[in-house]
């Protein structure tokens, strides 16, 4: 055997090693949902999280208030991770909270949790966050509107709001408001801030809106996702002289 037929052995070896991981990890996320098993008057998805039943509400008429798969991927990663990623008594905002789901799960891990989304979306996101978090959480999430770019440092003094963590979960997609998106990540993400930002993969846009990213702010990539084409990223910001907040931490 030569070594290019050696090498393309150990890279058949890798690939397959790494389609295995990539389904166990799935399967494992996947698995904290299940299904109601008798119907009511009113539709909800089941998850599990912290050992919890959590109930979730959809609207499908809303594009914001349905439950894409990356939030469950970023709340399997909060609790999985909790050691790590200590989120009890942090200060954590979400940004296109949608249904409330990773909104709820870091409020249960402890989180002071500001739940954030547009006017429209807001009612179905307080009802959950509400239904699932009373009597089960230290602190009670504060649910408000937020429009990306518009009056963002009138609604969050950087002087008296300063975040631990920035949670976001698809709000990367073709909309027109990607550069508003980053800009609001900007504003938010300060010196000791770490963004924890899970996407799934669709078109072009989402592409270069990660390469623009890169630009403002140090990546690490958490998690690789091929079969539900989702990745898990933790960023923190590009300015000079700063530091992993993770390392200033320890």
């Amino acid at each position: 055997m030569d070594d290019q037929q050696s090498k393309a052995m150990e890279d058949s070896k890798i690939k397959q090693e790494g389609a295995a991981a990539d389904a166990e990890l799935a399967e494992a996320i996947l698995s904290h949902q299940f299904h109601p098993s008798v119907l009511g008057p009113e539709s909800w998805e089941g998850y599990v999280f912290s050992d919890l039943e959590i109930r979730i509400k959809e609207s499908t008429d809303l594009y914001g208030a349905v439950l894409w798969p990356s939030a469950i991927v970023l709340c399997h990663f909060l609790e999985t991770n909790r050691d790590e990623y200590n989120l009890m008594d942090k200060n954590v905002i979400e940004l296109g909270a949608g249904t409330g789901l990773v909104t709820i799960v870091a409020s249960l891990l402890g989180a002071k949790v500001t739940s954030t989304d547009l006017p429209d979306v807001l009612g179905n996101l307080l009802y959950n966050v509400a239904r699932n978090t009373k009597d089960r959480c230290k602190y009670i999430p504060v649910v408000t509107e937020l429009v990306w770019g518009q009056g963002v440092d009138k609604r969050f003094p950087r002087a008296t709001h300063c975040f631990d963590y920035i949670l976001a979960a698809d709000v990367v997609y073709a909309h027109p408001y990607l550069q508003e998106l980053m800009d609001t990540f900007d504003y938010l993400c300060q010196g000791n801030t770490q963004i924890l930002w899970a996407m799934r993969f669709r078109l072009d846009p989402e592409n270069s809106f990660v390469d623009r990213f890169r630009q403002r702010f140090h990546v690490e990539e958490l998690y690789n996702l091929p079969s539900l084409s989702i990745k898990l990223y933790r960023a923190w910001r590009k300015d000079k002289g700063s530091k992993d907040p993770k390392d200033a931490a320890e």
